[in-house]
């Protein structure tokens, strides 16, 4: 079998959590494949973790115990094919680590970690999106459309942080392209080029999975996983 390696701080009484695992067992029952879920918490990252896992699942609740880690984490799937996906603050953190290791901002922070640093690619959010669902609209052709057979979508929140507005125009260009976004135009989706499964959402994709309809992008996911390699 197969196995992720969901990196975070595991609650069981966190709604996104419990339907991270219960998503998992959808897609599983719905695909007919091997593959299961496991739970790491960022401090326990260490380099043996890709010879355990085929992929990670990046997962909300953030702050996280480790952010280096966990950077390093989603920098080692990204440079070696291994299916990565991160949700709500898992998202937030695969937009630091592309902002850190391919812009070179090496100073790039999230301003849950450290709110008054001087370059900060993820600020708290005008208006928080915690609990509310909204409308996205998906780029033409991109991996997200294909996978939702849709150019939109209505999913859930759980988060109070995004991409700081006054560093977007950075990422309009480049390997990991912006492909999902709100009616205010706001980044909601980012996804890279030439990679297995590597794709980030702001919103908690998890939340609306069910077993007679299990999420799409946890099904190309889990798929992806099955399809590597890797473990």
């Amino acid at each position: 079998m197969k196995s992720i390696a969901l990196l975070g701080e595991f609650t069981p009484t966190f709604k996104p959590h419990v339907a991270t695992n219960a998503a998992i067992e959808h897609s599983r029952a719905a695909l007919g494949i091997a593959v299961e879920g496991v739970w790491v918490s960022t401090q326990d990252i260490e380099p043996s973790l890709f010879s355990r896992f085929s992929g990670i699942w990046v997962a909300p609740g953030s702050p996280y115990k480790n952010m280096d880690k966990t950077l390093w984490a989603i920098q080692h799937a990204r440079e070696q094919h291994i299916p990565c996906f991160g949700t709500c603050g898992g998202f937030q953190h695969i937009v630091l680590e592309y902002a850190r290791n391919v812009l070179n901002f090496k100073d790039a922070q999230h301003a849950e970690y450290d709110p008054y640093a001087s370059d900060l690619f993820i600020s708290k959010l005008a208006c928080s999106l915690a609990g509310r669902e909204m409308k996205l609209n998906f780029a033409e052709g991109s991996r997200v459309a294909q996978i939702y057979g849709s150019l939109s979508a209505t999913e859930e929140y759980y988060c109070n942080f995004g991409v700081n507005p006054d560093k977007v125009q950075l990422f309009k260009s480049g390997p990991l392209r912006i492909t999902g976004s709100d009616a205010e135009g706001e980044i909601r989706v980012i996804e890279l080029l030439n990679h297995p499964f590597f794709l980030g959402t702001l919103f908690v994709p998890q939340a609306r999975s069910t077993l007679s309809h299990p999420d799409p992008l946890v099904n190309a996911f889990l798929e992806a996983v099955a399809n590597t390699n890797a473990a």
